[in-house]
Parts: structure tokens; sequence; C-alpha cells
């Protein structure tokens, strides 16, 4: 599940990095177009022999964990090993990302609003580096909201590849074998 806000003026932000890797993975196993669906967008399928579901919340950063909440009720739902969050951070410099199997929010709200719909904190997460905010910028808001420069889109760009993979490694082999093979 990528994270960030619909709406086109929320297209290019630091924080739509996630939808921009949900994006990519869509068209990737070319899933077809977003379909609507109860508070998102979902593109759905198969990569190789794995059924795949890539979710856009359309309940704006702050509220992403609530398309989370109705899976808690199905019996074999796991989310430590049937989900991964794909989330913009500023503690990570622009071209790069880290994978981890669980952990707190750190402070973002789109983490906070999905431990906060599934109850728990053991899920997996591909973090994607937008950088710290530049000094002079009190309100972190006005940074993730702001659009990527030019050469920061770049540098996302140029990782699209690499995360894929690293989505692909999860799916196939799991956090652990995709955290040691691409967390550097």
């Amino acid at each position: 599940m990528g994270l960030g806000n619909p709406g086109p003026e929320y297209e290019n932000t630091r924080h739509n990095a996630g939808f921009r890797l949900a994006d990519q993975l869509a068209g990737r196993w070319q899933l077809g177009p977003f379909r609507r669906i109860d508070r998102a967008r979902e593109a759905r399928g198969s990569w190789k022999q794995f059924p795949v579901a890539v979710l856009k919340p359309h309940t704006y950063m702050n509220r992403s964990g609530a398309i989370l909440a109705p899976l808690r009720s199905l019996p074999d739902f796991d989310p430590s090993r049937h989900l991964l969050i794909l989330v913009d951070d500023v503690a990570l410099p622009v071209g790069r990302f880290r994978l981890r199997g669980a952990g707190s929010a750190g402070g973002h709200n789109g983490l906070k609003s999905v431990e906060g719909a599934l109850q728990r904190q053991d899920y997996a997460r591909l973090r994607i580096g937008v950088g710290p905010a530049p000094a002079g910028i009190d309100d972190l808001a006005d940074y993730v909201l702001d659009e990527f420069t030019p050469e920061e889109r770049e540098a996302i760009n140029d990782l699209l590849d690499p995360m894929s993979d690293a989505v692909e490694c999860w799916l196939e082999h799991g956090i652990e074998k995709a955290m040691s093979q691409f967390n550097r």
C-alpha cells in the first residue's frame, strides 16, 4: 500500500513518494488501471504466482489506515506477512530507501494511522528518502507537501526500479531476505 494524498495538487509532492512507487509497481506488473474501491484506488492481479493488490488510500495521509481496518477481521490476513507500506521518510536522504519489518511510526502521521487501524506495529514498510527539511522551514508539513525539485525527482525516478526489485524480493522471500539484500 502506497501512502500519499489524493488530487493533482499533491501528485508531485514529497509526501506522495509512496503513491509514485505504487504506480510504478502497478505498471511493472501490468495490473491495469487503478479502480475505485471504498476509500481507495486499487490495482489487482498477480506477479509470478503471487496474488497482489496495490492500494492508494484516498483518505489523505493522516487517515490512511482507515482502509485497513476491515482486513483485521479476515482470518488469513497477517499484516506481518501480507502488508508492505510504501512511505516517504524525511530521516533518509533523497536517493536512498530502507526496508523495515516492524517499528514505530517515528512521527509519520500516515504510519500512525496504519498502526491505529491494525492495532500493531509489526508490518513491513519500505521507507523512501525525501531528505530532511532545509534550515529555515519550521513546519515539516510545508516541506513534505512541497513538490520535489527537478534533481530530487530524478533521484526518486532512479530508485523506482531498485525499489520495485526490493518489493518483489519481499513478495518472494519475505522481509528479512529483502532487508539483507537491499538495505545498505
